[in-house]
């Protein structure tokens, strides 16, 4: 089967497109949601990070050096961890940035290595035009997973506050206590994970599916492509979920097994 050329998308295209935001941002003026200004800054600072991100790309890729490869991966980790605790303003925000952070580090890691390695084969393998794409995803969904988990343990230790303490002064070690908020917040954090494996193909066509579709690419492959990327994002979001939830738990107590107080 004869693939087409893929449609070429200039400037001018790009202005078009840009002017969808003027929907949402008229929306928003109209029933007053007062997100007009947010949205006008996102979509310019979306704009400006891809334009600078795409010459940056272009640079890594020319060179194929593997330390710039090495220090984007470790770049985008840094950006995702900021990201995941910005707003978890009512926990401590010094250990959980390094909870979050060193959770999407290993949870990032472990997928890119497995399929670096075993599924996709890349060679050598620092490849920038695989491992950046791939560990880019992978990352995006690891930040979600330690957002979701994080928020939802605090709100679980808070409301099973009187209940975990009763259960310490029977005997029960903290783990033991608390082990029903750390199901409730790794599987919290799984579920658009869940949802998305339900649904992929029939009510959406993802990204990377899309864009090789779009490219001209054979379908086929795409269809491959994103199975991959799916089973990849769930192993992520769990690692990242589990490490965050088994971490973040153990601050709730003293050095003395006792429950902290809670704001």
């Amino acid at each position: 089967m004869q693939i087409e050329r893929a449609i070429d998308l200039g400037w001018f295209d790009l202005v078009l497109a840009a002017a969808l935001v003027l929907v949402a941002i008229a929306i928003s003026v109209w029933q007053r949601l007062g997100l007009g200004k947010s949205l006008l800054v996102g979509a310019i600072r979306a704009t400006v990070q891809l334009l600078l991100i795409g010459h940056v790309l272009l640079m890594i890729f020319a060179s194929r050096e593997w330390s710039l490869v090495l220090a984007f991966l470790l770049l985008m980790v840094l950006a995702a961890t900021i990201a995941a605790t910005r707003r978890l303003e009512k926990h401590s925000a010094a250990p959980l940035r390094l909870i979050c952070g060193i959770a999407i580090l290993v949870g990032s890691s472990i997928t890119l290595l497995y399929v670096g390695t075993i599924v996709v084969h890349v060679s050598p393998w620092y490849d920038p035009r695989y491992l950046i794409p791939i560990f880019g995803m992978i990352v995006g969904n690891a930040m979600n997973g330690a957002t979701l988990t994080a928020d939802r343990l605090y709100s679980e230790m808070r409301a099973r506050h009187a209940d975990i303490e009763a259960l310490l002064a029977l005997g029960a070690s903290p783990a033991h206590a608390s082990r029903d908020a750390v199901k409730k917040a790794i599987s919290a954090a799984m579920i658009p994970t869940v949802n998305a494996l339900a649904v992929v193909g029939i009510v959406a066509l993802p990204g990377m599916m899309t864009g090789q579709i779009l490219a001209g690419g054979d379908p086929t492959q795409a269809v491959r492509y994103q199975a991959m990327v799916m089973f990849m994002l769930t192993a992520a979001t769990a690692i990242t979920s589990t490490c965050v939830a088994l971490w973040y738990r153990r601050t709730f107590f003293s050095p003395a097994e006792q429950l902290l107080p809670l704001d």
